[in-house]
This record gives structure tokens, C-alpha cells and sequence, in this order.
């Protein structure tokens, strides 16, 4: 039995006041009009949206804002107004000020950024700023899911085009904007991502997808929100047709806003509907009775953005629907309850008259900006550098030149370029009469003019800049492109702008035609920039260096410029399914790859090691035996570690683990671990952590060689090859992701037990004193300098890392040195160590051992020496008997060379506990990352 409402404050019996809640209206100004103080004061309007056109600055909007909520007050509204604005960053934000609103990148560049943490952030950033100008109601996040993304006009304003990521990011978004005290609103349900458009603006755009399509795709972010706690939400003016549901406009729909939304969905917050000013939504029903069947359907607030003629109609269709029963009072105290709530979680008369304004910024400020620029810093992705052309100071010397060529178009709402040309265009500006006529076009120029002198700052060298339009290459573009040695190429939107496509591509074969003044063929360097959807070139390989920056707001093109130059390492990544082919493959999802966070994952990882352990087959040994979440962090100077982790941010609980480490000394980037929960493979979660660690690795500055396996810590030192099916099944899977395993290198860890009944074998001492060597052991960084010399001379990976912890730790790890008697020089090392030494936790088969052991590591023996195995020998036995010695029952080698001859160490009583096969290749051959 559905529960009483609460009973209402007699305030609200008087109709036309509760009238007046369910409508959302603008008005055109930066002040008080006539227009808006009539709507409030007479109307009893409850809700406002203001947008671009009435924003100035923080402080006026502050000003206004109050003003607002003033007029409100002395009218005797019972409540505050809800004053709400479109603040999505990047190019869609209502409210701009150089000063003291910060500028971050748009829904898609956060989901390239890759870091959920970073999106809350930017959003709770995002409604702190605005909520300290008066403003309450944030509209956002964008939960649309581009199931039709090279055609759509939402762009990078939703996060791409995966249900799971778009949930992940709205969110995030979402509880950012809650946390800063703001109510939210999400958009546009049903969906806007794969809209049918048919031309003429009195067409309705059309949703064709059936209830059944939308459910597995369009419609996850929207639930997710709901099941999140999401506030309010804006039902769409599109239409749909499909089996089972039509309806000309979604937000005049019961089928769509009762059935599907309220019960279906269980959302029970308040629904608004779309501007019913919309050409097609007037013409076609008329703005008083669209009001009519919006309250009907089920809408709780009814959108009119700007026309008072138009509100009005509004209003009195209202009234009219009301008094002729056409609209029942339990309807509209229902939706009044709704609005009411809502009004209560984000404003007061003590919180709406006392706007904390110029103040709370300046005292924001700092942060904020740190914020922005590492939020654009991380969105930033280069999607191929095929022939390795970034940074630029690399392929351009000082007396070159570089030739920028830009598109001609509209700055962004939220950039200082929009915000100059509409200064410009509402006083005498002394700009040319070319303003007046073709504002677009010279805005466009303004927009990328500070880019060309920001990438002329950069550099000694000159730097070029002209523009392109549908008129193609003309005879200056070639000009510049033969005398430039670089050239840089910005494209806009260029799927949906085709002459920047047409363009683009003709300048990439005149360069693919350069030859030198000898004759020769050579190709000349050409980047081209996507500003804005990224879907430009992803998918065309004949553009070898393509980077994406999401928006061209100045801020963005600042990171951009430290990308070229090199000043930052780009970690974005495409967000989504970019690829068509993807999404013929219903198995290969593309999962959201977050950074590993000791804190936060340290215990799920754990948890996962469990997992993989119960779940390896009884015949197999699982490698992460004895691993703990502590034995992927080095923590070491020498080494940029940085894991990566597939994981659900509502359980905490991971699916999957990448450790990469990229190791200074040798310039190899190593992928040290990857593994997936046993109940969740198959479904792509393994891919998704490998391109994210390739990615990473890949900017890694020095960067010479990858490598599949790690000796530091040496938990997976390559492709477990211990049981033939399972590794048949990994080679394969590795070689699909660009792995060449035919150059692989087998390596293996060996152990010999009982060492307490052992004794060397009969005549082995009299061998090693015919190898004319001096063994000893020592220990400590008084002996380090010759040690650390002598392994130089090999450059295995982690090597020089092991050995340092190892003269770190003289009670707990020693040194065995094989010395030449005539000069005492160093011909061979081994690490000794047992389990008090911090190498110990790296090495968990050692622990596997589960009795008292020692460990000998990272042989070294210098090249050109004539009894290597002698030698190597000779200090493994010096190993055993120290270890014996100490009490040990049991010796471990570990990463040994498998593909040596293991007789002498049978001898000695080794014999092989894992195999496995290391892989490597050269990083400048890595051309491009394998599919997802």
C-alpha cells in the first residue's frame, strides 16, 4: 500500500503559486528585465535557467543571482528559486570569467584522462565555482551514449560511446556536483547518441532503436544515475518509432515519461522537460498544448527558454488544461512534492541571499588551476607517432620552420576569443567591418592565432600560420608546405566538416611526395590535431602521428603545446570503441583502465591473487603462489612503476591487474603482471590492461626495448610455459597483441632441497680450482663501485636494481665474487639472500618454498670469459654451503637461463621448478598499439 504524501503547507493552495513551480524559463539580459521580474512577481515562477547570453562575468552573475532570488523573496515565494545552467567544460559552458572560473576539459577528454578520482574532481570543482555565484541546479551530467558517434552532433560532450565508461563517468560527475551542494540533472533521456536527422529544423530528429537496443546500450548510464541518486532529469524533444513505441516528441510521451521512466526505471525525481520553443515541438503541437500533454506525460517542469509570448502561452495552456480537467490538481501537487524535495537538498532563503561570490573564488582559485591544468595535462592522447615525430625538438632543428595550418570556426562558448567577439559586437569596437559580416570566420582566427603564438614561444625556430577552408590547397599552402620542414594540421569536427577531411588528406600525400635536393624520397613530417571529436582520423592509419585534444579552448591548446615540445608525456587514451570492427566482436568490450592506488586496491588485490590461485587448475601451479599485493611495489628511485586496474567502483572489487615498470638503467619498459579474474575472461578485460600499459610504456622518455616478464620482482618472468595447453593458449594470445613469442628467451627458476643431508658432489671442488678463480662473499656499498662496474656489462633488465638492494642489506644479503688471482679483478656475481632481506617479498617462490631457504640471483660472469659455467657454478656452491650454513634448508635460483645445458646444476642437486619464456622487442618497431 503506497504511503500518504505529506501534507502540504497551505501556502501551496493558492494555484497559480503552485503553477508557477512547474515551469523553467529564460530570458535575454545580463540584468533585471522587465520581462523576467513580471514572470517571478506575477507568475510565481520557481525555476530559471540562464545561459551564456546572460552570464557576463562571476561577479555580475553573483550579482544577478541574488537579484534573482531577491525579487523572489520580496514576492513572497515560500522558496528559492532554482536557478540552473548548462557547465559541461570544454566547449559548453554557460558561465565564463578569465579570472576566477577555471576551464576543464569537456565529458569525453575526462573519460581520455582515464581516471575516475580526476573526474570527480573536476566536477565537484566545476559546481563549486558556480555554486558560489548564487547558482544551484547544474545540468549534467551528459549520460548519452554515441552508439552513432562520426555523426552526431553531441560530440565530446558525452563520454564516448560505451554504456560501462559513460556510466562510470556520469557518475562521477554526478556525485561531484552533489558533494558541492548542487542539485543535477541528467541528459538527455532517452537518448540523444544516435539521433536520425532529416534536414528541415520543423523535422524531429529520430530515435529508431527499439525499447529492446536502447536497454542493452543507450539506456545503462540513465539507470545507473537513477540507482546513484540522480535528481532531476531532462526528457528529450526527439522522436521515436520502433515496434511497440512511437511518440513525436519524448518528452510529450506517457509512454516515455510514466511507463518507461517512472515505473520501468523507478525514477521518482523531478523530470523537465525539452525547450518546448524548439521549432519543431511549436510548429507541430503549439507551445500551450504541448505544456498541456508534457504535465500529462508525467514532466514536473516544463522548459521555455526565452520568448515571453512564448511563456505566457505556456502559462494560460496550463491554467486552461487544469480548470477544463484536461490536467488533474493530484498531477500537479505531485509534481510540486517532487520539485519541493528537490529545491530542499541544494537551497535556503539564508543559502540563495547570501551568495559566498567573489570570495569563496579567489580563495578557490589556486587549487582549481592546478586542477584544470592536470586534468587537460592527462586528456591529451596521441593516438599513433608512427615514425616517432614528438616531440618536435626532436625532428626540427633551430633555423627550421614550422608550418601551422588551422580550420576557419566558431570559438568555443567558453573560450576568451567568444568572449572578445561578443564584447567586440556590443560596443563601437574598432575591429574591421569583416566582423559585422563574417564573425564566424574571423573568430575562427582568433581562436588558433594564440595556438601559433604559443608554439612560436616554444621554440627559436620561426613558425608559419595560415588558415584553410573549403576552397582546399591552394598555391600558398604549397608554398608553405615546401618550405616548411614540419607541418601541424588542426581539424575540427572534420567527419562532419568534410573539406577538412578533403584537406587533410591532400596535404598528407604531398608530403608522402617530398624529396631531398640529392633526389631522394623522403617523407615530411606531418602531425595532425583533432580539437574536437576524435573520431577525425582515429580510424585512418595513412595518418602516422594523429593527437586528440577533445576541445580548442585556450587551455587545451596550452597542454597541447607542452605535448609537442615535449614538456609533458601524454597519458590520455581514446575513450570508448573507436573502432568499427570492435563492435562486430560482441565478446571485445573495452573496459575503463584506471591507475592502481596502493590505498585504495591494496586489499582487493589481494583478494584477486586469491582468486587466480583457486582458480589455476590443480595440475598447474599458479606463479602468484605466495604473491601479495606488496610484491608488485618496488618503490624505487630508479624505477617508474605505475599498475594499472580494471575494477567496479560501486564493489571496490578488481577483475584485473597490469604491473608495468619501466626500468632508467637499460631503457626497458617491462609488463611485470597480467592477470583477470578467473570468473571474468573472456571478455576482453586482459586487453584493455595491455594497451593501457603499451600506451604508458610507450611515453616513456629513453624508452628502447619492451620486454614480457620481470626479474625484479620476479613473480611472471615471462609467458608461464609450465603446462602445454595453457601455454599454447597464452603465446597466442600474446601474439595477437603484437608480441613476437618466436624470439622469445626461456628462463626458469630452480631449487634444491634437503640441503642440510647435502654435500657438493664428488670431485666438483677440484673442477672450480682449475677455473683459476678467488671466490669470496661480501658485503655492503663499501664493496659496491667494482660490483656495480662489473655488471654493467650486462644489459639484462633489473639487474642493477637487485644488486643495489642487495649492498642496501648486508644483514640479510651478500655478494659472491669470482675475482682473477693475478689482478683481482671481477669476472663473475651472484646476489645471496634470504627471507629477512626486502628482495625477499619480490621473489614469492622462494616463500613458496614454506621451509627454511635461501635465494641466489642475478648471475653475471663477463663476457669473453672461457669457463662461464665453471664460474657460474662455483658461486652457486659457494651460495649453497653459506646457506646450509645459516641453517637453510632449501636454495632457490632464480631467473636462470633455460636454455643452458642443466647438468652441472643437476648434479648439485637443482632441479627445475618453473619455466618460462621472456619476450622482448625493440620499442622503435612497436608501431602502433593492436586493437582492443
Amino acid at each position: 500500500m503506497a504511503a500518504k504524501p505529506e501534507k502540504l503547507d497551505p501556502v501551496w493552495d493558492d494555484l497559480d503559486r503552485t503553477m508557477g513551480q512547474l515551469f523553467m524559463m529564460g530570458f535575454d539580459g545580463t540584468s533585471i528585465t522587465p520581462h523576467i521580474k513580471t514572470l517571478i512577481e506575477k507568475h510565481h515562477l520557481g525555476s530559471i535557467l540562464l545561459t551564456a547570453k546572460n552570464l557576463k562575468s562571476a561577479e555580475e552573475t553573483t550579482k544577478l543571482c541574488y537579484e534573482l532570488q531577491r525579487i523572489a523573496h520580496d514576492a513572497g515565494h515560500p522558496v528559492p528559486l532554482a536557478i540552473g545552467i548548462d557547465q559541461e567544460n570544454g566547449g559548453v559552458n554557460s558561465l565564463y570569467d578569465e579570472i576566477y572560473v577555471r576551464q576543464y576539459p569537456s565529458s569525453m577528454g575526462m573519460a581520455a584522462a582515464g581516471s575516475i578520482e580526476l573526474a570527480y574532481e573536476v566536477a565537484k570543482a566545476t559546481a563549486q565555482e558556480i555554486s558560489a555565484c548564487g547558482i544551484n541546479w547544474i545540468f549534467g551530467p551528459c549520460l548519452d551514449v554515441l552508439t552513432n558517434a562520426r555523426n552526431q552532433p553531441l560530440g565530446v560532450r558525452t563520454a564516448g560511446d560505451d554504456p560501462q565508461e559513460v556510466s562510470a563517468y556520469g557518475v562521477a560527475f554526478m556525485r561531484g556536483y552533489k558533494d558541492a551542494g548542487i542539485v543535477t540533472l541528467g541528459k538527455h533521456f532517452p537518448s540523444y547518441g544516435n539521433l536520425e536527422f532529416l534536414g528541415s529544423t520543423l523535422d524531429v530528429p529520430i530515435i529508431t532503436e527499439s525499447l529492446e537496443q536502447l536497454s542493452l546500450s543507450a539506456l545503462i548510464p540513465f539507470r545507473e544515475a537513477i540507482q546513484q541518486g540522480l535528481d532531476s532529469m531532462m526528457v528529450g524533444g526527439c522522436a521515436m518509432s520502433s515496434a511497440g513505441l512511437n511518440a513525436m516528441h519524448a518528452c510529450l510521451s506517457e509512454q516515455v515519461v510514466d511507463d518507461l521512466l517512472r515505473k520501468q526505471m523507478n525514477f521518482d525525481g523531478v523530470v523537465v522537460s525539452e525547450c518546448l520553443e524548439m521549432d519543431a515541438l511549436s510548429h507541430n503541437i503549439g507551445v500551450g498544448g504541448g505544456t498541456v500533454m508534457a504535465v500529462n506525460a508525467g514532466c514536473d517542469i516544463v522548459l521555455l527558454c526565452r520568448s515571453f509570448s512564448f511563456q505566457q502561452e505556456a502559462l494560460k495552456g496550463l491554467k486552461t488544461g487544469i480548470e477544463n480537467a484536461m490536467i488533474s490538481k493530484a498531477r500537479v501537487y505531485h509534481s510540486l512534492r517532487r520539485v519541493l524535495n528537490m529545491k530542499s537538498k541544494c537551497t535556503s532563503w539564508e543559502k540563495a541571499l547570501n551568495p559566498p561570490g567573489i570570495g569563496l573564488l579567489e580563495n578557490l582559485q589556486p587549487s582549481h588551476t592546478a586542477l584544470s591544468t592536470r586534468a587537460y595535462n592527462g586528456s591529451i592522447s596521441v593516438v599513433r607517432d608512427k615514425n616517432r615525430l614528438l616531440p618536435l625538438s626532436n625532428i626540427l632543428e633551430n633555423e627550421e620552420e614550422l608550418l601551422l595550418l588551422t580550420p576557419l570556426v566558431k570559438p568555443l562558448a567558453a573560450s576568451a576569443a567568444s568572449r572578445q567577439l561578443s564584447e567586440s559586437a556590443n560596443t563601437n569596437s574598432p575591429e574591421p567591418a569583416a566582423w559585422a559580416q563574417s564573425s564566424s570566420v574571423m573568430s575562427g582566427e582568433r581562436v588558433f592565432r594564440e595556438l601559433g603564438r604559443s608554439l612560436a614561444r616554444q621554440r627559436n625556430g620561426r613558425v608559419l600560420h595560415t588558415s584553410y577552408t573549403s576552397n582546399g590547397v591552394r598555391p600558398v599552402h604549397e608554398n608553405l608546405i615546401n618550405r616548411a620542414s614540419a607541418i601541424v594540421i588542426i581539424t575540427a569536427d572534420a567527419n562532419r566538416n568534410l573539406y577538412q577531411n578533403g584537406f587533410t588528406k591532400h596535404v598528407s600525400m604531398i608530403c608522402n611526395m617530398q624529396y631531398t635536393t640529392g633526389g631522394e624520397k623522403r617523407e615530411k613530417p606531418l602531425i595532425v590535431v583533432a580539437v574536437s571529436s576524435p573520431y577525425d582520423f582515429a580510424m585512418d592509419s595513412s595518418i602516422g602521428t594523429y593527437i586528440c585534444t577533445y576541445d580548442f579552448t585556450e587551455t587545451a591548446l596550452n597542454s597541447l603545446v607542452k605535448v609537442l615540445y615535449g614538456e609533458i608525456s601524454p597519458t590520455g587514451n581514446l575513450p570508448g570503441t573507436i573502432s568499427k570492427s570492435q563492435k562486430l566482436h560482441s565478446s571485445r568490450q573495452h573496459w575503463l583502465v584506471e591507475i592502481y592506488n596502493e590505498e585504495r586496491d591494496a586489499n582487493a588485490l589481494d583478494s584477486l591473487i586469491t582468486a587466480v590461485m583457486e582458480g589455476t587448475p590443480p595440475n598447474q601451479r599458479s606463479e602468484l603462489s605466495s604473491a601479495t599485493s606488496n610484491s608488485f611495489i618496488l618503490h624505487d628511485k630508479e624505477v617508474e612503476e605505475t599498475h594499472f586496474v580494471v575494477r567496479n567502483s560501486s564493489t571496490s572489487a578488481l577483475y584485473g591487474f597490469c604491473s608495468t615498470y619501466f626500468f632508467k638503467s637499460t631503457g626497458t619498459g617491462v609488463i611485470g603482471a597480467l592477470f583477470v579474474d578467473p570468473g571474468r575472461r573472456k571478455l576482453s578485460i586482459g586487453h584493455s590492461l595491455h594497451n593501457r600499459a603499451i600506451r604508458t610504456l610507450l611515453q616513456r622518455d629513453g624508452i628502447k626495448r619492451f620486454q614480457l616478464g620481470s626479474r625484479l620482482p620476479s613473480i611472471f618472468l615471462g609467458i608461464p610455459t609450465g603446462h602445454t595447453t595453457e601455454r599454447k593458449r597464452l603465446r597466442s594470445w600474446f601474439a595477437n597483441l603484437g608480441w613476437n613469442a618466436a624470439l622469445s628467451r626461456s628462463v626458469c627458476n630452480m631449487v634444491a632441497r634437503n640441503l642440510q643431508a647435502w654435500s657438493p658432489p664428488e670431485g666438483m671442488a677440484k673442477s672450480l680450482a682449475s677455473a683459476g678463480a678467488q671466490f669470496d662473499i661480501v658485503y655492503g656499498w663499501d664493496y659496491a663501485s667494482p660490483i656495480l662496474d662489473h655488471i654493467k656489462t650486462s644489459n639484462r633488465q633489473g639487474l642493477a636494481e637487485v644488486y643495489k638492494i642487495a649492498l642496501s642489506d648486508p644483514s640479510a644479503c651478500g655478494i659472491l665474487r669470482a675475482k682473477r688471482p693475478e689482478d683481482g679483478a671481477l669476472v663473475g656475481t651472484v646476489v645471496l639472500y634470504d627471507h629477512r632481506s626486502a628482495l625477499y617479498e619480490f621473489i614469492p617462490p622462494l616463500k613458496d618454498l614454506k621451509e627454511a631457504a635461501g635465494g641466489i640471483s642475478s648471475p653475471v660472469i663477463s663476457p669473453g670469459v672461457g669457463e662461464y659455467s665453471t664460474l657460474l657454478q662455483g658461486l652457486v656452491l659457494l651460495g649453497m654451503r653459506q646457506i646450509k650454513k645459516l641453517g637453510g634448508n632449501a636454495c632457490l635460483l632464480d631467473y636462470m637461463d633455460g636454455d643452458g645445458n642443466f647438468d652441472g646444476f643437476s648434479a648439485m642437486g637443482f632441479e627445475v621448478l618453473h619455466n618460462f619464456e621472456e619476450v622482448s622487442c625493440d620499442a622503435a618497431t612497436w608501431t602502433m598499439i593492436p586493437p582492443s
